[in-house]
């Protein structure tokens, strides 16, 4: 099942080169995957826990990195969001540039073999990577495997991780982050009706690195 928010693995590249270059001549950032409610979430969920504002942040697939300017304005301090695409961290740079949020740390990282550079984080954020990685034709499976155990090496112990979903249910994300996390808590998703049943379009979790 692909989710219709995303678009094929094959055109990330050329769907951020487009979006890169209707910032430079509009201003918009783009696409925020999951809409802004995704980001209030997260956000709300890190105020409620009362998670340090200097605690690292890493975003995986930041995109036009919209969500780590939501996270800077509400006040944290430590924030580095990867993508595997240059013409995304090059838009995520114009973006932040726009915003005066030069703190902000945005490399070019693919996430299946992360660099010696990314440090242990108390936080990682996905809306959308694990997603993109499972619709890879190209053995997803291992895929899959590598994503968690790259996870591992980036997260520290006791650090959260929160991911928002549209193509994985809460019972198959269980499953998948098995090894390495529990279960910490389900955040509310808007939901949606048909044939009689309710049901969620996203599913978003946060984990807890053992």
């Amino acid at each position: 099942l692909q989710c219709p928010l995303l678009p094929p693995c094959s055109s990330w590249d050329a769907a951020y080169e487009r979006e890169l270059q209707t910032f430079q001549e509009t201003g918009d950032a783009g696409e925020i995957w999951f809409g802004e409610e995704s980001m209030v979430r997260i956000i709300r969920w890190l105020e409620k826990q009362k998670v340090p504002l200097d605690s690292s942040v890493l975003d995986i697939g930041t995109g036009n990195g919209v969500l780590l300017i939501e996270l800077a304005k509400a006040g944290y301090t430590n924030l580095t969001g990867i993508d595997y695409s240059p013409s995304a961290i090059q838009l995520s740079e114009k973006v932040r540039e726009k915003e005066g949020m030069s703190h902000i740390k945005l490399q070019v990282e693919d996430f299946l073999a992360p660099s010696a550079e990314l440090p242990g984080f108390q936080i990682c954020i996905d809306k959308g990577t694990f997603d993109a990685i499972s619709l890879n034709p190209d053995n997803a499976v291992g895929k899959r495997r590598q994503y968690v155990r790259s996870l591992c090496s980036v997260l520290k112990p006791e650090g959260f991780f929160l991911i928002t979903s549209c193509n994985w249910t809460k019972e198959e994300l269980l499953n998948e982050f098995r090894e390495g996390f529990e279960i910490l808590e389900e955040l509310p998703t808007p939901k949606f009706c048909f044939g009689g049943r309710i049901g969620n379009s996203v599913t978003a979790l946060v984990f807890q690195r053992k």
